[in-house]
C-alpha cells in the first residue's frame, strides 16, 4: 500500500480548490508531490460536467454560481454539510482503469455508510451511490490527465437538500438527493465523516492516508 497525504481544507470557495486541484496535478505531474488526497466543504456552487446535457439540467440558479468544470458528468451541487473528495493520485500500470477506480470510490462510501448502519450500493447504469436503489446519496464525477486523477466524489452529510431544486442532478429529478441526516433524523459530525472516508478511500484506492498538516 503506498503511503499518501489527506488534507482537510476545511471550508474553501470552489475555484480556489479547483486551482488547488491543478496545481497539486501539476506537481505531481513532474514528480514534485506523493498522491494527495483533498477533502473540502464548498460554499453554495453548481458545477457543470462534460455532458452535452449538463447545462439544460441547471433549472434555476437563483444566486448560486454555476461553473463549467473538465469533470466527467452531468450537473451537481455542492454546498455546507456535504463532503467533497478529490484524489490527486498517479494510477500505476496495474490501476489503469478508469471505471474500476469510478467503483473504488463508490466502494469506499459504501463503506463510509455502513459505519453508521446505512447499505449504500449501485445502481447499473447509474454512477455514485445510491440507497435502495432510489435515493442517491453521494454523486461522483472525475478527469484523469497523464493516468493522474482529480476532481472526485460528493456525499451528502448534513446538506441541506432544498438547493438540489435548483437543478435536476445528473439529470435526475431533484427529490431523488438525500443525505445522511435525513436518513438518520440527527445532523453528524463532518469531521468525523472526514476522517472514517479518508480511512474508507485509502482501502479500496491501495493507499496509506496520513493527514497533512499544510499544502
Amino acid at each position: 500500500m503506498h503511503k499518501a497525504d489527506y488534507i482537510d481544507l476545511g471550508r474553501m470557495g470552489y475555484g480556489e480548490a479547483h486551482e488547488l486541484q491543478l496545481e497539486l496535478l501539476g506537481q505531481r505531474m513532474r514528480g514534485e508531490c506523493g498522491d494527495t488526497l483533498l477533502l473540502v466543504e464548498h460554499p453554495h456552487v453548481i458545477t457543470l460536467g462534460r455532458r452535452r446535457e449538463a447545462l439544460a439540467h441547471v433549472l434555476a440558479p437563483g444566486d448560486v454560481p454555476v461553473i463549467e468544470v473538465e469533470r466527467g458528468g452531468d450537473v451537481t451541487y455542492h454546498g455546507p454539510g456535504q463532503l467533497v473528495a478529490y484524489p490527486i493520485l498517479q494510477l500505476a500500470t496495474g490501476e489503469r482503469d478508469l471505471h474500476k477506480f469510478l467503483r473504488n470510490l463508490e466502494q469506499a462510501v459504501i463503506m463510509t455508510l455502513a459505519r453508521h448502519g446505512m447499505a449504500g450500493g449501485r445502481v447499473d447504469g447509474k454512477t455514485g451511490v445510491w440507497l435502495d436503489g432510489s435515493r442517491k446519496i453521494a454523486s461522483i464525477g472525475i478527469a484523469c490527465r497523464k493516468w493522474i486523477t482529480f476532481h472526485g466524489l460528493a456525499l451528502n452529510v448534513n446538506t441541506d437538500l432544498a438547493y438540489f431544486q435548483r437543478i435536476e442532478p445528473c439529470g435526475f429529478q431533484p427529490d431523488v438527493m438525500t443525505s445522511i441526516e435525513a436518513e438518520l433524523g440527527r445532523p453528524l459530525d463532518l469531521g468525523a465523516i472526514k476522517r472514517q472516508l479518508a480511512l474508507d478511500l485509502g482501502s479500496t484506492l491501495g493507499r496509506a492516508f496520513a493527514r497533512a498538516t499544510s499544502r
